[in-house]
């Protein structure tokens, strides 16, 4: 039996949970999971529902008959095959550790994405990038020429089809009119000190401040830099007697493990955004343990 999820984001209403579930059950559909919000706030409904086509319904049969659904309660809304991998773009510059850590993850299987290409404006990773036979370009990116590199970019994105890009510390600042062609669909990831410790070394400048926590955060860009909606955080303490080489080493295991969970939410079709921040619905109990990001 093939599985599939619908996502759906709304102004709320009543009957939107009843409808969706009586147009999957007259169409043979089973449902195995399924997780809801009602933002009273801003009245909007967000809705992910996994389910079963248990007398052969394909994807296109239904993608086509729900709009007699959709229409009448007026349904933002996608369906996906569960067993259809993401196609990921990374961009990466000189750190290392994230990169690294999503090409494992994607390797074993702990992260339901294809990546299609890697981006850099350094060569340090090419030779790492081709070993794991994923295309690598080296886009060089100068206060003259980023029109021409975004450009560039783009061109990787269209030919490769890629859903998501995701920034494994890409240190290039995104123009405004990149990050609307993209929205919702650029992942970021950045250490938890900001505003606070900008520039060079804040984990340097975090220990002459003998701060205690250090984390960080994965979130979808936007023109505000560094402020876009939050997807994912986490934070690990430190003490006086660990070295600022101490909390480099923390900081960038923090920012791999929040940066996969982003990237694992986003490729589930979990996370929403919802104005300035986003919802972002809990993998099920009982699903495999590569989908509990640790």
């Amino acid at each position: 039996m093939k599985k599939y999820c619908l996502t759906v984001d709304c102004h709320s209403r009543r009957g939107i949970v009843a409808a969706i579930a009586a147009y999957l059950a007259r169409n043979g559909c089973n449902i195995t999971d399924s997780s809801q919000f009602d933002d009273t706030e801003t009245g909007h409904f967000f809705m992910r529902v996994s389910f079963v086509s248990e007398e052969g319904a394909t994807l296109d049969d239904l993608r086509q008959g729900f709009d007699e659904t959709a229409v009448p309660l007026d349904l933002n809304w996608q369906m996906h095959d569960e067993s259809v991998k993401m196609k990921v773009i990374i961009m990466v510059s000189r750190f290392g550790h994230c990169l690294n850590d999503l090409l494992y993850r994607c390797r074993i299987g702990a992260l339901p994405i294809e990546i299609v290409a890697v981006i850099s404006n350094h060569m340090d990773y090419q030779k790492l990038v081709v070993n794991h036979d994923i295309p690598f370009h080296c886009i060089r990116v100068t206060k003259e020429n980023k029109p021409e590199a975004e450009a560039a970019i783009m061109r990787v994105v269209e030919e490769t089809e890629a859903e998501l890009i995701v920034l494994a510390r890409y240190m290039q600042i995104l123009s405004d009119e990149m990050c609307r062609r993209m929205s919702g669909r650029i992942i970021n990831i950045h250490h938890s000190f900001l505003p606070s410790f900008k520039g060079a070394n804040p984990y340097k400048q975090a220990f002459d401040r003998g701060v205690k926590l250090i984390g960080a955060t994965s979130h979808y860009v936007t023109s505000d830099l560094d402020e876009g909606p939050i997807i994912e955080q986490d934070t690990i303490r430190v003490t006086h007697a660990q070295s600022p080489m101490d909390y480099v080493s923390l900081g960038r295991d923090v920012e791999a493990q929040v940066l996969a969970r982003a990237v694992h939410a986003h490729a589930h079709h979990r996370a929403f955004v919802n104005g300035t921040k986003t919802v972002v619905f809990p993998s099920s109990p009982g699903s495999h343990s590569s989908e509990r990001m640790g």
